[in-house]
């Protein structure tokens, strides 16, 4: 469950960027993770709520937003979604694609108490 070391890496990024004197007003930290990220966001949930007791984090809370995978396609210039992680255009059933969404985790925001 490589979950558990992601879900750290979160905690060590929020250090490294709020001040120390804060950690303990982070509230909410909002992540926006894609479907072929390669990120079971339910496992990614439960570890955070199990190493953040550990933490000066204890009461942060994590909200994910989920990013549909999409494709642009090349060919009929049209931005399509597929079957999970399959790269074929819907429309025109053309490989020539680039994904432009869904393979990404990114911590969008960390609310602090005022």
């Amino acid at each position: 469950m490589h979950e558990l070391s992601v879900a750290q890496n979160i905690i060590d990024i929020v250090k490294d960027n709020v001040p120390v004197n804060n950690y303990t007003n982070v509230k909410k930290v909002l992540l926006e993770v894609g479907e072929f990220s390669g990120i079971v966001a339910d496992s990614l949930l439960f570890c955070f709520d199990a190493i953040k007791l550990e933490t000066p984090f204890k009461n942060a809370e994590m909200e994910i937003r989920n990013i549909p995978f999409k494709l642009f396609c090349n060919s009929c210039k049209s931005e399509t979604t597929n079957t999970f992680g399959i790269r074929l255009c819907d429309k025109c059933k053309g490989y020539d694609t680039n994904i432009i969404s869904g393979t990404d985790m990114k911590i969008i925001e960390v609310e602090l108490d005022s």
